[in-house]
């Protein structure tokens, strides 16, 4: 009799040892590359969807051992949504504990010029969770604006050019907190300059993102910005035509006619002295900088150069700017730009 419960009980500790063993070797075998692989659980999902999704995108380890772990660990009655990495060679055990804990891993979001307020919704709409539309019925909001200090016409100014690691199941309320601690960081840095030049964060921004609308050249920016300086200084209108052009609401304008000049409109500022209700996209740090570098210039126009290179002529008399116009007129007509 003590013969075969020995037997049994090596039997049934051999049967112990292969399935620990079976279970310590269901991993996760991604196919190509090997390369990590994301998967995206949104929130509300049922454990079917998460083994849906797992399947799809081939990171299902050994079933029967991932839902023996899920079952133990209480998984598919709380299956918390998010963006997971998965790793090749990830045992089951791993992955449950993973998913169980809702251990995300942060998404990349790099924020870039946006000239609209709906435009920077519809991107973040493509990037995290949340839909579009959320986010901008908060951007449009006034008393959500005031409250991290701006306007709906100025919020597209606490969005500063970055690339941020983010959750993807983040609210929009808390990446609204997360820019509003990157602009007080950003800023922080820059209070004397700020002061110094006497303007608010909204009316550099602003002119800052006039700046960045009229050169790619960064060398050329803290000039160009100078000449907006001494405008404001002395009253004369901006005379900016990338506002027209955000007036318009018609970026792909080339040549700005007369025309264009009479639309009627806050950010006309043909038609209004000063600056224009908040920023018509979101500027580089470049072009904050160069508002910020307060570079004093007796110039008061600057003009395209003819040999379409990108870069300006400047000057401080109006006949000047006439001459310099002139030639970057003819090269407009000669090729035919209307």
């Amino acid at each position: 009799m003590k013969k075969y419960l020995l037997i049994t009980l090596a039997i049934l500790v051999l049967l112990a040892l292969s399935a620990g063993l079976w279970i310590s070797r269901a991993q996760v075998s991604l196919d190509g590359d090997k390369a990590d692989r994301r998967i995206y659980i949104p929130t509300g999902s049922s454990y079917d969807d998460l083994c849906d999704s797992l399947r799809a995108n081939g990171c299902m380890p050994n079933p029967t051992a991932f839902n023996l772990f899920a079952r133990l660990r209480g998984l598919p009655n709380h299956v918390k949504g998010g963006s997971y990495i998965i790793t090749d060679g990830m045992s089951a055990f791993s992955l449950v504990g993973k998913l169980n804990s809702g251990s995300q891993d942060p998404i990349r979001l790099t924020i870039n010029k946006h000239r609209t307020v709906e435009s920077l919704c519809q991107f973040l709409g493509e990037k995290m969770e949340f839909p579009a539309d959320s986010m901008l019925l908060l951007l449009d909001d006034p008393e959500i604006c005031a409250h991290y200090g701006e306007t709906p016409e100025t919020i597209l100014g606490l969005f500063l050019r970055n690339t941020y690691e983010v959750y993807w199941t983040a609210s929009p309320r808390r990446l609204l907190d997360r820019m509003k601690h990157e602009s007080d960081a950003f800023w922080q840095s820059r209070q004397k300059a700020l002061q110094a030049l006497g303007f608010t964060r909204q009316q550099v921004i602003t002119l800052a993102s006039i700046v960045e609308e009229e050169t790619n050249a960064n060398d050329e920016k803290a000039d160009i910005a100078s000449v907006y300086l001494n405008r404001l200084r002395t009253g004369m209108p901006l005379q900016a035509d990338p506002t027209v052009k955000y007036a318009l609401g018609d970026f792909t304008i080339r040549r700005i006619l007369n025309q264009m000049l009479q639309v009627d409109s806050p950010y006309n500022t043909y038609r209004n002295a000063g600056l224009p209700p908040g920023p018509i996209c979101i500027p580089s740090q470049s072009s904050i900088d160069a508002v910020l570098k307060n570079k004093k210039t007796p110039w008061f126009y600057f003009c395209a150069k003819e040999d379409f290179s990108g870069r300006h002529n400047f000057s401080s008399s109006l006949a000047e700017h006439q001459r310099n116009a002139a030639r970057f007129h003819k090269a407009l007509n000669d090729r035919k730009i209307r």
